[in-house]
């Protein structure tokens, strides 16, 4: 802590001389909070990626679907189609009716509608709920991560103030740098919770358009297996 004060006498403190002189509760303050900066980023970065692709392939299916056909020639066309949930849901959907085959001249016999649209819904959840997967992790380090590094700073400024009360010095250059090193902690707070909240609501935004794409979807394909459609 000495060799801190004199490097503010001297101009000479930075964050890192910050961080270096530290205690140790404010350093593991700051090594929870990295970890969650971490985690977050390689989330972000892991769900653009399924986005981008699921996004990518959703188009190619619904092109191909909407053309028309038969239904084991579409169901052919998806197997390259590892990404996209609409792609899943119709393979569910066709399983379905592969598992209960129609009778001549009817596309959907053996199968209530309504059960089969209850299926197509259980894999439309099943889905969403794989591209749900670790945003709940992001919504925690937005929520929490301020919080955090606030324990960090309030730690950090009673040992200022109790290193004051032991010296008897109340100047400027006395207590600064104690508190400049608390603060550290509330910086790093907000620089991790920061980009989890825009990740966060970012991909939550694109959670929903995928959803009312999916909802689409499975009206289109109830429609067409009645036979009024394709």
């Amino acid at each position: 802590m000495t060799s801190m004060y004199l490097a503010a006498a001297t101009g000479g403190l930075d964050v890192w001389d910050l961080v270096l002189e530290a205690g140790p509760v404010s350093k593991f303050v700051l090594i929870v909070l990295i970890i969650f900066s971490m985690v977050s980023w390689g989330i972000i970065a892991e769900r653009f990626r399924m986005f981008r692709n699921a996004d990518r392939e959703n188009d190619r299916f619904l092109d191909r679907f909407h053309k028309g056909g038969g239904l084991a020639s579409t169901q052919d066309d998806t197997k390259g189609l590892s990404w996209s949930p609409i792609a899943e849901v119709f393979r569910s959907g066709f399983r379905e009716i592969s598992l209960n085959p129609p009778a001549e001249g009817s596309v959907l016999t053996g199968v209530s509608l309504d059960a089969f649209a209850r299926m197509l819904r259980k894999s439309a959840a099943v889905q969403i709920n794989d591209l749900e997967r670790s945003l709940g992790f992001l919504a925690t380090t937005a929520s929490a991560t301020p919080f955090i590094g606030l324990f960090g700073t309030v730690w950090g400024i009673m040992n200022a103030f109790r290193g004051i009360g032991v010296s008897g010095t109340a100047s400027l250059a006395a207590y600064a740098p104690g508190i400049a090193e608390a603060l550290v902690a509330t910086a790093a707070g907000l620089a991790a919770a920061i980009p989890a909240v825009i990740g966060y609501n970012y991909y939550l935004g694109r959670l929903r358009s995928v959803e009312a794409r999916i909802d689409e979807f499975i009206a289109d394909f109830t429609h067409r297996v009645q036979g009024r459609k394709g």
